[in-house]
């Protein structure tokens, strides 16, 4: 192994170090708990090492942003591969976004409430962020019918989908009725 080769992958596991560190932080105490003050105390190296790497904090959240993506695509797929036909495939993929969402808010906050430098409906945005629109999409996609846009569809259910997370997360909306919400989601976009 090179000595170039060896730095690069150094750096590389800093860089994954960094992200990791903010992301469990954020989960324990929110994301104004994150400085690069105590990043770097975090995980025993300098805000100037922090910096090598990261513009500052909100380069930070767009890595946790774009890392939260690429996790959320891994768990949509499995859920809408293992799905049966159309409809379990739609309501096992709007079950999965919206656990997702309130089993990591501070994850799913960065990723889609928080303001953070990244292109998003764009062929510019990371990977991650297309794989996890590509999942819904794929779900969305076969109830489309002759004239519907799908991706126009598509971000319509998610709207609805994050609406719901929000609005739970939030205490506006009872968590008890949150099953029956999902079935009327699914109920309405399959019918149509």
């Amino acid at each position: 192994m090179s000595i170039q080769t060896r730095r690069e992958r150094e750096r590389a596991e800093r860089e994954q170090l960094i992200v990791t560190a903010a992301r469990e932080l954020a989960e324990a105490e929110g994301w104004d708990a994150v400085t690069t003050r105590r990043l770097a105390a975090e995980i025993e190296y300098s805000q100037p090492v922090l910096y090598s790497h990261f513009k500052g904090k909100v380069a930070i959240m767009a890595a946790v942003a774009v890392q939260g993506c690429a996790d959320l695509a891994t768990e949509l797929r499995a859920a809408r591969t293992a799905a049966k036909d159309t409809r379990r495939s739609l309501a096992a993929v709007a079950e999965t976004y919206t656990s997702f969402g309130c089993r990591r808010p501070a994850l799913y906050d960065v990723m889609f409430t928080h303001t953070v430098d990244l292109p998003f409906a764009t062929p510019e945005a990371p990977e991650a962020l297309q794989a996890a629109f590509a999942e819904l999409l794929l779900a969305v996609e076969p109830i489309a019918m002759a004239g519907d846009d799908p991706a126009l569809l598509t971000e319509t259910f998610w709207a609805a989908l994050h609406g719901l997370v929000t609005l739970m997360r939030s205490g506006r909306l009872p968590e008890g009725a949150h099953e029956e919400r999902l079935a009327l989601l699914i109920g309405h976009f399959t019918t149509r």
